[in-house]
């Protein structure tokens, strides 16, 4: 054994032995197995092309709602953008409600709701992916769809809540306690709104508690996010927007994106691992641990595709 390989034995060592290091690195280790990278560029693309869809059917809804108070309307959409630090104001230059009646508006939105379920086809499939839901028991066509439709409607409901705090918000007094009040104010809603999503998006399979540590940690990262991601963006893409112009604005949008994605996926990771005691994971094999074995057994077994068809995984000794 070369000195390299002992040290990176004893630091393997010495994280199987503490209970938090070893469930960190389990995460991390289970983010790698399941390509969470991929699988978070996979929800940034779908939901790059999903945002503009869903955008268009949120401002129509608001014309219908607050149609007779343009400046609320103005306000709550202006809220809802502040989700997205920096291009949030170009976004919402360029985004306008549907115009028309009857027929043609009804297949407008039709258009808009599918042109929407892209971002919720691939949730399904990477919460799919972390939980090793094998091929042949993965839903239906049509209990997808039906659960695309139902995280629709959870997150317009989220981004409505935490729209019209943001709204309060700007409207508050300028003392800090308010400032700070505000801000904190969505991470219960943020919360939820993973919670919600992360039962939709698994069915009933995966138990609702066993969703909970995710979603809280989720949802606090995103609030966090909310509360610096406008000054880190703006620092690092301010120069490109001004060089770069309507490129520098899409580099922006797919930055923030592809950071919710990162969050959604290690959150559900982070469900799985502890759901499944998927911890402590080796550094360096051999040994495998027990937990090792698990999951690769699993990974194995998710590549089932038939009813007849049986995966069966054993281990050398």
């Amino acid at each position: 054994m070369n000195p390299l390989e002992r040290a990176v034995r004893r630091v393997d060592a010495a994280q199987q032995r503490h209970r938090a290091a070893a469930f960190g690195f389990g995460v991390i280790k289970k983010f790698g197995d399941d390509r969470g990278g991929a699988l978070a560029a996979l929800l940034t693309y779908y939901g790059f092309v999903s945002l503009f869809p869903l955008l268009l059917l949120a401002v129509t809804a608001l014309g219908f709602v607050v149609g007779n108070d343009p400046a609320l309307q103005r306000r709550l959409l202006h809220s809802a953008l502040a989700e997205f630090p920096i291009i949030g104001t170009q976004i919402q230059q360029n985004i306008h409600a549907l115009r028309a009646n009857g027929v043609g508006l009804a297949i407008g939105v039709v258009g808009l709701v599918w042109g929407g379920l892209g971002v919720t086809q691939a949730g399904q499939h990477a919460m799919q992916e972390i939980w090793n839901v094998p091929g042949v028991d993965r839903p239906s066509f049509w209990t997808r769809l039906v659960r695309g439709i139902a995280f629709l409607g959870v997150v317009g409901l989220g981004v409505g809540g935490t729209s019209v705090l943001s709204g309060l918000g700007s409207q508050a007094s300028h003392s800090v306690a308010a400032r700070v009040l505000f801000l904190a104010a969505p991470a219960p809603i943020n919360a939820v709104l993973f919670l919600c999503g992360y039962r939709i998006l698994t069915g009933p399979s995966v138990r609702l508690r066993d969703q909970l540590p995710g979603a809280v940690t989720a949802g606090a990262a995103w609030t966090a996010l909310q509360a610096l991601g406008g000054y880190l963006v703006a620092h690092q893409l301010r120069h490109a927007s001004q060089v770069y112009g309507f490129f520098g604005v899409v580099l922006g949008l797919l930055s923030w994106l592809y950071l919710l994605s990162q969050v959604t996926i290690y959150a559900a990771e982070v469900n799985a691992v502890r759901a499944q005691h998927l911890w402590p994971r080796s550094i360096v094999q051999p040994p495998l641990t027990d937990a090792d074995r698990t999951a690769l057994a699993a990974i194995a077994r998710r590549e089932e595709r038939r009813p007849e068809e049986r995966v069966r995984v054993t281990f050398r000794r």
